[in-house]
């Protein structure tokens, strides 16, 4: 199962970024994200379809997210038929439906150390979250639920003992 969500993210001069992860709830690594300067549906469907192109999912897998308009739209729904998915999306006005996003996005605001203010730019934000999300997330940062590995490891140990 991948989950997903959109956060705004916040830059100087009063504007604001937004980004997209898909999470694997099975080894909590961002599998695919992206960042831009408005919330149209390729923000959710681009960074789905990389992860989906770059990782082997089986037919069935779920996708989970909340109702978002983005998630609902003609392109997604074929990108979801493409790849024989399944769509499961929260609960309207229930955040806990997808209580796995919520938690990654308060992990990043707080680790992400955000200047006062915003970032001066979508282009030092973006690369600051590649810092966070493919340089610490994903390889560095442990997780007591994946026996303190990060999830990179922790997908290279599943993988070695299944063979």
């Amino acid at each position: 199962m991948w989950v997903s969500d959109i956060t705004y993210m916040p830059l100087k001069g009063g504007k604001w970024a937004y980004l997209c992860v898909w999470i694997d709830l099975f080894s909590r690594q961002v599998v695919g994200w992206q960042l831009g300067d408005n919330m149209r549906e390729s923000l959710v469907r681009e960074p789905l379809e990389r992860a989906l192109l770059r990782r082997r999912v089986k037919p069935g897998m779920i996708i989970h997210s909340d109702r978002g308009g983005q998630y609902l739209s003609h392109k997604m729904k074929k990108l979801i038929k493409t790849f024989k998915l399944k769509q499961s999306m929260s609960r309207a006005d229930d955040p806990y439906d997808n209580a796995w996003a919520e938690s990654f996005w308060s992990r990043l605001k707080a680790e992400l150390n955000m200047p006062k203010g915003g970032y001066e730019s979508i282009e030092k934000l973006k690369s600051a979250l590649f810092e966070y999300i493919d340089g610490y997330y994903n390889t560095r940062r442990l997780h007591s639920s994946l026996n303190y590995l990060n999830p990179v490891a922790f997908e290279a140990e599943y993988y070695r003992q299944t063979g």
